[in-house]
């Protein structure tokens, strides 16, 4: 054998045993959304930051397998157990659904959640603080309702019928708690409450044009990931119907709704991954305590409020974070 046939061979034998060793080594994300991608990009993009922050990059050494909703819960289960059946480090369950099918698919494989509900009350964790096999971030929207109702009454107070749209397939205990926290704040400032339910394109049309009949000036929009992936269609239709609502995350006024009151989106996907990225180096979740946003911001879209034919309160101007103009 000539040397050079030789070094050629044994330069193979050797390759071939690295590029397996690579790819046996190299970690995979499961990552479960309720969402879709185009919708959910920049939040998406957040969850990357946050895993370049503990060194892992996806298609450098991290591969991330995803699974996008499209706000159809029915088809979480679904794909949830697709997941589970690649070799995981972890799974990522990013919204309340998607958490749920994500745990019922597997307790062997570490979740990573980003909820808005308690997720004790969820089953998720058995505490906040020594949260089990899965942790992740509480993103403790839902909880937010009743300021969210006052916050629209304080824009539009000559709105004596408020609405509140709702989706019951984001989870009946959960949506009734919500219910119960708008209507309280509704009762204590003296105004009516009319909820409607909203759970497919068609019935979004359709909830828009009932609100308008029974008289309602103003909405709050329930925190439910099929809202925000129908974020375009939901605004549209408020302004069609000339019905200014408040929303949960700053991309509603962003794109033209009225208003918004709640921890930063982009922050907590960042959060998400952080998580992500230090369990990969080997951190139990159960010695990650659940997290929760300590800060929540008011943003006003101010030509929405003059489109809408608002004077926005100085109380109001006082509180906001962030003014779009």
């Amino acid at each position: 054998m000539k040397r050079r046939d030789f070094m050629a061979g044994l330069g193979l034998a050797t390759a071939l045993p690295a590029a397996s060793r690579a790819q046996q080594t190299f970690p995979t994300i499961g990552f479960l959304s309720t969402r879709s991608p185009d919708e959910a990009a920049t939040h998406t993009n957040a969850f990357r930051r946050g895993l370049e922050e503990m060194g892992y990059v996806e298609n450098r050494n991290i591969k991330i397998e995803y699974r996008w909703a499209k706000g159809d819960y029915g088809s979480l289960p679904s794909f949830a157990a697709e997941l589970v059946r690649h070799p995981l480090s972890l799974i990522v369950g990013a919204g309340d659904p998607a958490a749920r099918a994500a745990k019922s698919a597997t307790s062997a494989i570490p979740l990573v959640f980003l909820v808005g509900d308690d997720p004790v009350r969820a089953g998720l964790v058995t505490s906040m603080n020594r949260p089990g096999v899965a942790t992740g971030v509480n993103f403790f929207t839902g909880d937010l309702g009743g300021k969210r109702l006052e916050l629209i009454c304080a824009m539009v107070p000559t709105a004596g019928v408020i609405g509140l749209l709702v989706n019951p397939r984001f989870g009946s205990e959960v949506v009734e708690q919500h219910r119960q926290a708008v209507a309280n704040a509704a009762k204590s400032l003296g105004r009516e409450l009319v909820v409607q339910a909203g759970t497919t394109d068609a019935e979004l049309d359709a909830a828009f044009g009932v609100l308008g009949k029974a008289g309602v000036k103003a909405l709050v929009v329930q925190n439910d990931p099929f809202f925000d992936s129908r974020r375009s269609q939901i605004l549209a239709l408020s302004s069609e119907h000339q019905l200014p609502g408040i929303f949960h995350i700053r991309e509603f006024p962003a794109d033209g709704g009225l208003m918004s009151y709640g921890a930063s989106l982009s922050d907590t996907y960042r959060l998400l991954g952080v998580y992500a990225g230090k369990i990969l180096h080997g951190a139990k979740p159960d010695n990650l305590p659940v997290l929760r946003p300590t800060k929540f911001e008011l943003v006003i879209n101010m030509k929405s409020a003059k489109a809408f034919g608002l004077a926005v309160p100085q109380s109001v101007l006082v509180a906001s974070d962030e003014l779009i103009e």
